[in-house]
């Protein structure tokens, strides 16, 4: 019989997978606030799995107790655990979890206050009428983020490799044409919540970069090299065809120098 942690993992890489498949429609309406529902889903399975990890796999370690009520109505020295409206065990949050998993040196305070965008995102979705590039950009690069540290936390905590799996979300400009932002007045609600986001980028200071609240993406289109590319190759031939590279575009590709490189590596270590 697999661990009940094992279990919430599969569970928890399932709803993450749903996430991305609902984002990566272009025609499917609702599909940001789909996503954070799904993702938010995920990070939730995740946290209590790792819980579970850390507890010998005591699901009773999960579950939320409260005091016996007594016949005077007073509260009473012993407990019972809290069932939910159908009966069953009602167990602890992921805003429980994660400031556990935070004090302990568990969690990273980047994860955390990227699970917080995605909450916030979930829960404020109802407000959300002003559909602009520059805002759905900024959903977009919290998903990003979240999907990077999903990957990251599930290959450190329970040493699952996703490789296998598209963890990626199709960037906007696949999707619709840049327009001017500006042309779209947001509501006071929408505003509240990209400045929401901007604190959360801002609290705090920046670790090694293997974690992040949001991810910049960027998409550059060139012109297809499929029919006129040329095939190049070391050769000793003198009359071999040349190809120069300016400093500048190397640069430009490879912008990092050695001491630059090891800095960055030795930080990482």
């Amino acid at each position: 019989m697999k661990a009940r942690s094992k279990e919430l993992v599969d569970r928890a890489i399932a709803a993450t997978a749903a996430a991305i498949e609902i984002y990566n429609k272009p025609d499917f309406l609702y599909r940001e606030e789909t996503f954070a529902i799904l993702a938010v889903a995920g990070w939730e399975l995740i946290l209590k799995a790792k819980w579970l990890t850390d507890h010998d796999n005591r699901v009773q370690s999960l579950y939320v107790y409260e005091p016996i009520i007594k016949k005077d109505g007073a509260k009473g020295k012993r407990q019972k655990v809290k069932l939910t409206r159908s009966g069953n065990p009602f167990t602890h949050s992921i805003d429980y979890l994660a400031k556990k998993l935070l004090e302990s040196k568990t969690l990273d305070d980047m994860v955390w206050r990227n699970i917080q965008a995605l909450l916030e995102m979930r829960d404020t979705s109802v407000h959300f009428y002003n559909r602009g590039n520059a805002f759905s950009l900024r959903l977009q690069e919290i998903g990003a983020a979240s999907l990077r540290n999903f990957v990251v936390l599930v290959g450190e905590w329970f040493e699952r490799d996703l490789s296998d799996f598209n963890f990626y979300l199709m960037p906007l400009a696949f999707i619709a044409p840049p327009a001017c932002s500006k042309a779209i007045l947001l509501n006071s609600e929408e505003k509240n919540f990209l400045r929401f986001i901007d604190t959360l980028e801002s609290v705090g200071t920046q670790n090694n970069g293997r974690f992040s609240v949001t991810i910049n993406v960027e998409v550059t289109f060139t012109r297809s090299k499929a029919k006129d590319a040329l095939d190049v190759r070391l050769s000793k031939n003198p009359n071999a065809r040349e190809i120069r590279f300016t400093e500048e575009q190397i640069k430009d590709r490879y912008p990092w120098d050695y001491n630059t490189l090891t800095k960055e590596w030795v930080v990482s270590i």
